[in-house]
Order: structure tokens, then sequence, then C-alpha cells
């Protein structure tokens, strides 16, 4: 996956809604396919266990899957307290919706005859998920269904590689994405890969991300999908991860999860003949400065790399 930004606020529940999954289903032709082994789900709950139903589900779905939440339970902050738990601090809530119904009385322009017309508006009320909240009661937190089994082909000099990048890493949740402003790289757990091969290409392609920040080398990362300068960066990553593949032995199949990219790229490629050029000597600068964090490249390759995106600028 690539990089993410923070929700949109201000807008209605209909257009926040449709705003993300709209966002969701451009990130992928085929988001479904993943090299990571699905979890079990449930129809989301409210606190007293009653499914949701409608947008609901597919919403907060999708909210879970987004955020690595676990449990099928949402409830209020009020709901949360009234079972003798806290919702963490500094946790933020989602929400969901419903339709309000009321009578409102209109007039016939041709005869200004007087009716009742019945009426629905969208609302919606903030939730949270169990995993946001202290202290509830076991059941809120079921047990997984799958046991989690180690995948094949670790290798100690690869965990010692990626170890030695000192990257803010999290595991959690079924995507892989890293976040500019919080620069974080989130993993799903090792546990739900088929091999370690493509758990390692995977980090490989999202590190290539974190290689970016202002912090580090300064690339342009924020900008939506859709956007040329969006479809660089994405384009940067895939090429510094393939780079990385080939010093580390790893496996490249990872790159046809984005194959959404690619009609973005060939619109890149044909506005700016520069362009490929400019990529690649970034992604060579962003593969070079990990395998010098991960001590796999002298200080002097990395400023070579460095010389080259200077000239391809």
């Amino acid at each position: 996956m690539a990089y993410r930004k923070g929700q949109s606020s201000g807008l209605s529940p209909a257009a926040r809604i449709t705003l993300e999954i709209i966002a969701r289903l451009e990130a992928g032709t085929k988001p479904w396919i993943k090299p990571w082994r699905g979890v079990p789900v449930s129809r989301p709950l409210r606190a007293c266990g009653i499914p949701y139903r409608g947008m609901n589900v597919f919403w907060l779905w999708m909210v879970a899957d987004m955020c690595g939440y676990a449990s099928p339970f949402w409830m209020t902050y009020n709901q949360a307290k009234s079972l003798g738990a806290q919702v963490r601090k500094g946790e933020k809530s989602t929400i969901a919706i419903f339709y309000k119904s009321y009578t409102k009385e209109v007039e016939a322009p041709d005869t200004g005859e007087k009716t009742d017309e019945a009426r629905r508006v969208l609302k919606a009320y903030p939730v949270f998920n169990a995993d946001q909240v202290e202290g509830l009661p076991e059941r809120f937190h079921p047990a997984a269904t799958l046991e989690l089994v180690e995948p094949e082909g670790r290798e100690a000099d690869l965990d010692a590689f990626f170890a030695a990048i000192p990257v803010n890493l999290r595991h959690q949740g079924c995507d892989a994405y890293y976040e500019p402003t919080a620069d974080r790289v989130t993993m799903p757990p090792v546990s739900l890969f088929g091999g370690f091969d493509h758990y390692y290409a995977t980090l490989a392609h999202e590190l290539s991300h974190w290689t970016g920040h202002v912090s580090r080398l300064g690339r342009n990362l924020k900008n939506r999908f859709g956007t040329a300068a969006y479809a660089a960066e994405e384009l940067v990553a895939e090429l510094s991860s393939a780079m990385l593949g080939a010093e580390l032995g790893l496996p490249v199949t990872h790159l046809d999860s984005h194959a959404s990219y690619i009609e973005h790229w060939l619109k890149l490629l044909k506005d700016d003949d520069r362009a490929i050029l400019t990529a690649a000597a970034k992604a060579e600068e962003a593969a070079s400065l990990l395998l010098k964090l991960g001590g796999r490249v002298t200080p002097d390759q990395f400023d070579d790399a460095s010389d080259d995106a200077a000239l391809a600028a």
C-alpha cells in the first residue's frame, strides 16, 4: 500500500463515507488480493450485541480494517462508561449513521392545501471500537478463530538488517502503509503473510516511502491519490523496493498488487520523458539510505547515489 493522510473533516456523513470508499477502491484494482492471509470477520455489533445493518456494516468493517481493530463491538462514550470502562485518552471516534424520520407540513402550490409529508434525514453519532476502550468485560474481545502460525522463510540476517533501521514500526490490522505526519510504518502481523519473503518485500516498499520524510530525503509526500506527484512517489517506492529486492534476495511479485498505479505512471512518463530518470535516481537514493542504515552499504556508495539524484533532478 501507499502512504496515508488524515481523513477529511467538516463533511456530511454521506460525503465522508463516500470519499473513504472511493479512496479504498482507487487504492487497487484488486484490493482483496494481498500477500498476507485474511483474518476472520464478524458483522459489526452494538454494545448490546445487536448487529449493525445496512451501510454501517460495510463502513465499520472498513474503519476496523484501516485502524487494525479486531473486536466486532462498537459503542458510544457513555455506553463504555456505563459498562465500567473508559475510552483511552487520545483515541478518536468514527461515526455510525441512522435515519431520523419526521413529518413536515407542506402546502400544495396550486390549491394551497396543507398536508403532512414524511421525511427522513441522515444523522450520525460518534462510536468507538472495543479495542479503543479499557476495562471492558472479556466478551467484547472474542478470541481469534485462526491459529497464528509463523510463516516459513525467516532469515536472521534479514531480521537484523530491518531491525537496524530506526523506523517507528507497528504491527496491526490487515494493511501496510506509511503515515508521513506520524512518521510511522504499519504492517500486518507477520503471521498473516504466506511467507517471510513477502513480509520482507512489503516492508521494503513501506520503508522506501519512509525515506522520503522531511527529516531524511525530503520528498513530496503531501499529495492525494490521482495526482502526478502521488504517482511519482509510488513509482519511487516501487523502484526502490525492487532495488532492495535485488540486494537482499527478495521477491518482486508483490509489485503486481500495485497494478492500479500503472495507468497513472504511464501518464506521468508520457507527460515528462525525464520522469523515469528522476524516479530511478530518487529510488537509488532511497534504497541506498536503507542499505546504509541496515549495514549493507558504505558511506561512499551512499554519496554516489545522492550525486545521481542531483543529476536527474
